[in-house]
């Protein structure tokens, strides 16, 4: 039981040293550390691990990695942006905010109180990982076409402003 305890703590800890050993998201370069409201991390049953920038890039870390068993997955609380426990969490979905890399937000919670809070704020649904997790994949599509879209106008911004 106390060695079990120790690996538990000893997890948890590296996980909140996280963005120190992946500062920025591998799937579309965004600084986790000022994403910390919406970070993830995952930490496979091989002793390997990733950091996300969000929900988004995570199910994609996931979905390619489909060999892969996730033995933790933690997620930044959106109020104190420390790694929770993403089974644990409440989740909002959807709401008037705008959502990091998805049109339809997906927020993760510490506290249930905080998640009511919010939603009776901005509006949304509270959830499970679970389906805020099958939400991200059903709005795959159309966030990547989206991001694809804002990436492209960038570009042509950059462009326009270097003339």
């Amino acid at each position: 039981m106390i060695m079990m305890f120790c690996v538990l703590i000893t997890g948890l800890a590296f996980a909140q040293d996280d963005i120190k050993k992946y500062p920025s998201c591998k799937y579309c370069g965004m600084d986790r550390e000022k994403f910390a409201h919406s970070r993830m991390f995952v930490e496979y049953d091989d002793d390997s691990s990733e950091g996300t920038c969000s929900l988004h890039c995570m199910a994609t870390e996931l979905a390619l990695h489909i060999d892969k068993s996730p033995k933790n997955i933690l997620v930044g609380d959106f109020n104190e942006k420390k790694l929770i426990d993403v089974e644990k969490a409440s989740w909002i979905i959807g709401g008037n905010k705008m959502g990091v890399m998805t049109k339809r937000a997906k927020w993760a919670f510490g506290k249930k109180e905080d998640a009511e809070k919010f939603k009776a704020e901005n509006g949304g649904d509270l959830a499970s990982f679970e389906q805020a997790i099958k939400g991200s994949y059903e709005d795959m599509y159309a966030d990547t076409k989206m991001i694809r879209e804002r990436r492209k106008m960038r570009k042509m911004q950059q462009k326009m402003e270097h003339k």
